[in-house]
């Protein structure tokens, strides 16, 4: 089989997929001043690219699979051209308008304004739908500057990316309207998904992400229970089948294996003691296949 040529985006959606290949146990090494990581599998090939263009890439069959966030996927208006495969749900961003805190927005849009953004494309869409008098300025980075409450101010409105908007609450802007919602994702060509070989590759590649992210958001819970609360204990837990049941030696009885999600834990664990669970042991799990 052709090697599968996979983009890694730079920056932060490189940690975060550097890990989730880990977390499989694909190891990827990046030597100094290069752009193709040596990895443990040989039908794997690697290249390190800028986040803005991977899916460009991926749109012109450069390459078969990529990791980008969507919003630079609609940003280059490739959305009909790349295959989404999963999202990863690293880096989970909206794509926002913002002005001055002391402004009015509907006041602001009563004249023709400058927007000051790296999304081009985006702004122009918002542009259009919201019939704003709107001149695009393209920023490349540190967008929050270019505009200010002044009358000097470059810009009146920024549409820029924002998690928590912290970074705008310092600049004294507030939200105006969210033009859309990302997370980095898995996307593949459009070729790629063709061929019969690749695209088992890449389907078995979305299934071992899935058993990695399955796992961060669950853990192992074992506990031991008497056989008079047993019967209780089993009809007042949750597992994500059914539970795992052995006797204990002595038939004493009964050992009890479960696994659920980390946001249950807090209330899980007070509920089990109530209902006759001793001895329980929580612990990390690598990989759920569902």
């Amino acid at each position: 089989m052709e090697k599968l040529k996979i983009l890694l985006a730079k920056g932060r959606i490189y940690e975060s997929v550097y890990e989730l290949l880990s977390d499989v146990g694909i190891s990827i090494y990046l030597p100094d001043r290069t752009y193709f990581p040596v990895t443990n599998q040989e039908d794997l090939a690697f290249q390190v690219v800028k986040p803005q263009i991977t899916s460009l890439l991926l749109a012109n069959n450069k390459a078969d699979v990529g990791f980008s966030g969507k919003d630079w996927v609609y940003e280059n208006g490739v959305e009909n051209d790349v295959e989404e495969i999963m999202d990863l749900g690293f880096d989970g961003v909206r794509i926002v308008a913002a002005i001055p805190e002391s402004r009015d927005f509907e006041k602001l849009l009563k004249a023709p304004v400058t927007i000051a953004t790296e999304y081009q494309n985006l702004t122009k869409h918002w542009i259009e739908d919201k019939k704003i008098q709107g001149t695009v300025f393209r920023t490349w980075g540190t967008s929050e500057g270019f505009v200010q409450d002044t009358e000097e101010s470059i810009a009146q409105i920024l549409i820029d990316n924002t998690s928590t908007g912290s970074s705008l609450k310092a600049n004294r802007l507030k939200i105006v309207d969210t033009l859309m919602e990302s997370s980095t994702r898995m996307y593949a060509s459009k070729e790629a998904m063709k061929d019969s070989e690749k695209r088992q590759k890449i389907m078995e590649l979305k299934m071992l992400f899935e058993t990695v992210l399955n796992a961060r958001n669950r853990v192992m819970l074992e506990m031991n229970c008497s056989k008079d609360n047993f019967d209780n204990l089993i009809k007042g837990i949750p597992s994500m089948k059914s539970p795992t049941v052995s006797p204990l030696f002595g038939g004493d009885g009964y050992a009890i294996k479960i696994a659920v999600k980390k946001s249950e834990v807090p209330n899980l664990l007070p509920k089990l003691q109530s209902l006759g669970a001793t001895d329980i042991v929580e612990y990390e799990l690598r990989k759920v296949m569902l």
